[in-house]
């Protein structure tokens, strides 16, 4: 598996070893998560199904744009040309913009790469030279709607984040952390504190055994 920023170094070194005029097709595979904590053990095992693992490409990194170090690469000077084969596990993979997804899949046309898609199977079925025509007819029709999906899903999820945040911060709660209400005997404790009457050791005690973070928040929240 290639792990940005090797990316680069691994596809020069590959054209380099077959004098970059080689007409060998070779195979990709390019996998994609939203976010560091997010993992891509099972698209790497599917596709290593088809490609081998040191030919997988890979991207932590949000499908609204394609901004990503990984994918510029295979798609730059020394990564995908003419009679090459790229794989990915889905569609939402390249992109989940409409707009990217229409983009792409024409610039892997001009560029006469083969895009397979695994979970849409005429992506990945072998048609005859005089009839590829229909081939990209087919996937031309399935992936306008599979990336209008992909959009709306997009859009859908920013919502429903939103969503949650909203009624986070309705329910006292933000982000899975909940608000601490002061006590009841606040006010009299932090004049004592102030008044350098007691530590804010024992300020915290008497306040119900707040953490140190929550209580130095509190004192900031009064500035």
């Amino acid at each position: 598996m290639k792990l940005v920023p090797k990316v680069q170094n691994f596809l020069k070194q590959d054209i380099e070893k077959r004098n970059g005029d080689s007409m060998e097709n070779r195979k990709f595979g390019y996998a994609r998560v939203s976010s560091t904590s997010q993992n891509l053990d099972r698209q790497i095992m599917v596709l290593k199904k088809y490609v081998a693992e040191e030919n997988i490409v890979v991207d932590k990194k949000s499908g609204k744009d394609l901004e990503r170090e990984g994918y510029l690469a295979l798609k730059g000077p020394m990564g995908l040309r003419k009679g090459d084969t790229l794989y990915v596990v889905s569609l939402d993979r390249l992109s989940r913009n409409k707009k990217n997804i229409t983009s792409e899949i024409k610039w892997f046309q001009e560029k006469g790469i083969d895009l397979r898609i695994l979970n849409l199977p005429t992506t990945m079925a072998d048609f005859p030279e005089e009839q590829k025509w229909i081939k990209e007819m087919i996937n031309n029709i399935l992936i306008e709607v599979l990336g209008s999906f992909a959009e709306q899903e997009r859009i859908t999820i920013r919502k429903r984040q939103q969503a949650g945040i909203e009624a986070a911060k309705k329910k006292g709660k933000y982000l899975g952390r909940p608000v601490i209400a002061k006590p009841d005997n606040y006010a009299e404790v932090m004049v004592r504190w102030k008044a350098k009457e007691i530590s804010s050791a024992e300020a915290r005690k008497l306040l119900g055994g707040v953490k140190k973070n929550t209580f130095y928040r509190w004192v900031k929240e009064e500035k």
